[in-house]
């Protein structure tokens, strides 16, 4: 399967997902803390609001970057498993300039995350 078959099941999946389901698998796989850090949220628990029914909707550009996080989330731990995919996303990472997809998602590098998450699928390095 190649990377872009990958990458646009990613999306259409993400897609398809509410944004409360999205923040609920996002919290299971990161857990709360890094999700409301990769929103730029200060809050550490706001995801869990989120997630709820009944919970309030996160911004705009929150939505944005979880929906990013998620698409990459699925990439990377669909080809590499969750454990090597939650460390892809806390650490320093050569193909966003050693930065982590956290702070990448959080500055929505839209093109840059699914690039890096690309990269890391293939094992390539192209910097």
């Amino acid at each position: 399967m190649s990377i872009a078959t990958i990458t646009n099941a990613g999306f259409a999946g993400t897609a398809r997902l509410g944004i409360r389901e999205v923040v609920r698998q996002l919290n299971g796989a990161l857990g709360a803390t890094l999700v409301a850090a990769l929103t730029g949220s200060k809050d550490p628990r706001v995801s869990y609001k989120w997630a709820r029914e009944n919970g309030p909707e996160p911004r705009p550009e929150a939505v944005q970057r979880l929906l990013l996080a998620h698409r990459a989330w699925t990439a990377v731990s669909a080809n590499e498993g969750e454990h090597v995919a939650r460390l892809w996303f806390i650490g320093a990472n050569p193909w966003l300039d050693e930065v982590s997809p956290i702070e990448a998602i959080s500055n929505l590098e839209s093109k840059k995350v699914m690039t890096a998450a690309q990269a890391m699928i293939e094992d390539s390095f192209a910097g």
